[in-house]
């Protein structure tokens, strides 16, 4: 790969992980470690990864150094921090932002009542928006038991929930 292009690639990639991470439970500085890391990793291994797996193989190096990370502090809890937000429109009603706002905390705090296997699971299916062969590619892992998992954590998700919402 060539350095121009591994910047291209790299650029987007990393910022993000970077969210994903946050996302995951991350402190800020703590995701851009990480992501530091990771890049510094890629480039150390760079001959030996294949290109067409080249993203799975950076969120998976990423992970892994969260979770190295998590059993060193002995944390799993979201930090608070807002990854984007997104502005109110001018038409909204401060209500309606403030009934968002609120859906918003109450699913995060499901979320974080999740087992980091289905929290992870749900963030990449739906925050990221990856299909079940990206993340069986990510996760190594096959089709069949990311469906199962992806499952059994909405499950999850819904009772902690109350089986509101839309």
């Amino acid at each position: 790969m060539e350095p121009r292009d591994l910047e291209k690639v790299l650029q987007p990639k990393m910022a993000e992980i970077r969210r994903y991470l946050i996302r995951l439970g991350a402190g800020a500085s703590d995701a851009e470690d990480i992501v530091q890391d990771t890049v510094y990793k890629a480039l150390l291994y760079l001959e030996a990864i294949d290109e067409r797996k080249f993203s799975a193989w950076l969120y998976k190096v990423a992970i892994n150094r969260y979770f190295d990370h998590c059993r060193r502090q002995k944390r799993y809890s979201y930090s608070g921090e807002e990854v984007e937000e997104h502005p109110a429109q001018e038409q909204e009603l401060p209500e309606a932002v403030l009934l968002r706002r609120e859906r918003k905390e109450e699913i995060e705090g499901v979320l974080d009542c999740l087992n980091p296997v289905n929290k992870q699971l749900i963030l990449l299916k739906y925050e990221m928006e990856l299909s079940y062969k990206e993340i069986s590619a990510l996760l190594g892992i096959s089709e069949g038991t990311v469906k199962a998992t992806l499952y059994r954590a909405r499950q999850q998700f819904q009772q902690l929930y109350g089986g509101e919402g839309e």
